[in-house]
């Protein structure tokens, strides 16, 4: 009895893959799946709603992410009524000049979507074949599953499902979730199994901190950018989301560049580059950016022992020299 081989090729007779295609740029993967996750109260469902604007008008989220491809929007908002998240679309809307009713924005009107139900995931799959939307957006997980969240099996065969309606539509996922009590933004935040995260092309995750809301991003696929702040415009003729700049006053929230050279201003000696990250608590890469950069500068130099801030004599040469001719480490 033969046995079918499996299909094999060389690696370097594989494509090779192009740079990440955007839905919107820097903040969503075209047909990309993923979780926008939050505690309760944190704007998760308006920056939902303002991804579904943008990307079915073409204008930016949250004045700031451009979308690179528009089209139509199907929304399943399960804890609101059709009402209200008319209301939340109007009032975004208006705030961009944009009528309402030339927005091709669908509302799934079912009471309940059972996502493990193998009816409701074919009344789902012939929706989206009818529609043919480029993003979906299910809001939130807790609502559409009577599932047990920390089970893996459980969990992993409903996001199979949600991936296979991805790959087999073209279609970009955005479901709304929870984190943990105690999580901060990133890694294993989502609340449940550690299936929700590795399934994940992008995470985007809010947080209400002293400063205000902060919206985190998270990619498989491409760098993950600094946080950037957000805030609940409440104007005529209504509220929405959209992007803030961080006080020159706001302690700590200064750009990484400055809080890098403040902190390392205030110390008596070199530090490594392990004790700078935590210090201004930022990603080691966007650490390690903001050194160079500093270093090309002059404001900072390396030695053996760490980074400190660059001495000068009284010809305006740095006494440690170029960062080229000092040990790698640190």
């Amino acid at each position: 009895m033969s046995v079918e081989l499996l299909p094999v090729q060389h690696v370097a007779a594989v494509e090779a893959a192009n740079e990440v295609a955007w839905l919107v740029e820097g903040l969503w993967p075209e047909q990309g799946v993923g979780f926008l996750g939050g505690h309760p109260k944190s704007c998760k469902s308006w920056l939902a709603l303002d991804v579904a604007l943008s990307v079915a008008t073409c204008t930016p989220v949250v004045g700031r992410y451009r979308v690179q491809r528009g089209g139509s929007v199907l929304v399943f908002a399960a804890e609101d009524s059709p009402a209200m998240v008319r209301a939340r679309f109007a009032a975004m809307a208006a705030a961009r000049g944009i009528d309402l009713a030339e927005v091709p924005i669908q509302l799934v009107l079912e009471n309940s979507l059972r996502l493990e139900s193998e009816v409701d995931q074919a009344r789902l799959r012939a929706t989206l074949e009818e529609l043919r939307p480029v993003l979906l957006v299910l809001d939130p997980f807790v609502r559409m599953t009577r599932i047990d969240e920390n089970s893996a099996q459980e969990v992993s065969r409903v996001l199979a499902h949600l991936r296979d309606l991805q790959r087999s539509l073209g279609i970009a996922i955005l479901v709304v979730h929870h984190v943990r009590k105690s999580a901060g933004n990133g890694g294993l935040a989502l609340r449940g199994s550690g299936d929700f995260w590795a399934w994940s092309d992008t995470n985007l995750y809010l947080a209400r901190k002293q400063t205000g809301l902060e919206l985190s991003i998270e990619h498989r696929s491409a760098s993950t950018p600094e946080p950037v702040l957000l805030e609940l415009a409440d104007e005529v003729p209504g509220p929405y989301l959209r992007t803030r700049e961080r006080d020159a006053d706001e302690g700590g929230q200064a750009s990484l560049r400055d809080r890098v050279l403040a902190y390392l201003a205030a110390q008596t000696g070199a530090s490594r580059q392990e004790s700078i990250r935590d210090a201004v608590r930022a990603r080691m890469q966007n650490v390690v950016d903001v050194l160079r950069e500093l270093e090309q500068a002059g404001d900072i130099e390396r030695t053996p022992l760490g980074w400190h801030v660059a001495l000068t004599t009284e010809s305006g040469e740095t006494e440690a020299g170029s960062a080229e001719a000092q040990p790698a480490e640190g």
